[in-house]
């Protein structure tokens, strides 16, 4: 049997690609972080929200990420969730890398259900950055 993350993160991206940030939204934490790029996190849904709006505009309003291997890590109420994460756009030309190695932390909230609490899509590629 699948794990729920599977179906939740595809949800998530298929938000991303439709951009229904307010959607989106409902699968973080309050607190949550988000890897925008190496260098710059957005913390908490308002900045997230926003970062996702400017991630949008970058790729030309044509993101499309999807999923690919994913291994899910599960102990109590929190997730670790490794993937390769893929990135389709119109953009030509882009800085960063459009196939990464994923991390991603989901905890269960009072109800239950999953939410985001940290979102890197850059996984281990961050290590060696100067400052996040």
């Amino acid at each position: 049997m699948e794990h729920e993350l599977k179906e939740i993160i595809r949800k998530c991206d298929l938000a991303i690609k439709q951009e229904d940030f307010d959607f989106l939204m409902n699968y973080y934490t309050e607190d949550a972080v988000l890897v925008v790029k190496p260098g710059m996190v957005a913390n908490g849904k308002a900045e997230i929200k926003k970062a996702f709006i400017a991630i949008a505009a970058y790729f030309k309003n044509s993101i499309e990420p999807k999923q690919g291997e994913m291994m899910i890590l599960e102990a109590g109420d929190t997730a670790l969730v490794l993937s390769q994460t893929l990135l389709a756009s119109n953009k030509e030309e882009t800085t960063y890398s459009m196939e990464r190695k994923a991390t991603y932390v989901f905890r269960k909230n009072t109800e239950g259900e999953w939410l985001c609490a940290i979102d890197n899509s850059y996984g281990t590629e961050l290590i060696g950055i100067d400052k996040i």
